[in-house]
């Protein structure tokens, strides 16, 4: 994504890439929030027609979800992140205004499982969401995982010229496998404070 939405290539297509950068940011916290609301509108009916989840048995539930993306985000389960393989239509580029393609591209990814899902991270996002049983707080972490997913667009504002845009994809190239580790990292220290709050509450 972020090599479809450069200064370079908005430039050339006579639009201005602090605008179409917003309207993709905008879009793509617009898109946490709406699979937020989605999730915390499912907990709250599954609250309504069953009782509520003991706060036990929630941290047991996400303490095992981290688990679980801990295993698939290290490789350990010899398995990618089950996901749909898929990306947005770069062809909206050409046929829309750049508020369009700005928002609906951040609006595909924030929402966070219609597109490839790089990490086993975003489901225990969005079972944090349901698992919260409450709209507003549903919204509240869509909000915060859109924002996240948005923010990196603003890496490539630099790119202003063909050899700083390939400065900046060789940067990227070389920083992925550290990004990754860092997810795991996070990932990891996630699950250990996940088992302090089950063994405390036990």
């Amino acid at each position: 994504m972020l090599s479809s939405i450069t200064p370079l290539g908005e430039r050339g297509r006579h639009n201005r890439w602090s605008t179409t950068a917003a309207w993709y940011l905008a879009g793509s916290v617009a898109g946490g929030i709406t699979f937020g609301l989605l999730m915390g509108a499912l907990g709250e009916a599954l609250t309504r027609v069953a009782a509520p989840i003991a706060t036990g048995a929630v941290s047991v539930l996400v303490a095992s979800a981290l688990a679980l993306a801990l295993l698939f985000d290290t490789g350990v389960l010899g398995e990618r992140v089950p996901s749909i393989h898929r990306q947005v239509n770069e062809d909206w580029l050409d046929l829309y205004r750049n508020w369009v393609y700005g928002g609906g591209f951040g609006w595909q990814l924030g929402l966070g499982v219609i597109t490839i899902v790089p990490t086993a991270g975003t489901y225990v996002t969005w079972l944090m969401a349901l698992l919260t049983g409450q709209l507003w707080m549903g919204a509240v972490i869509g909000g915060a995982f859109g924002l996240a997913r948005g923010l990196p667009i603003l890496a490539v504002a630099s790119a202003t010229d063909p050899q700083r845009l390939r400065r900046f994809h060789r940067r990227m190239a070389a920083a992925a496998p550290g990004a990754h580790r860092a997810v795991v990292a996070v990932t990891a220290i996630a699950l250990v404070g996940s088992f302090v709050v089950v063994i405390g509450g036990v």
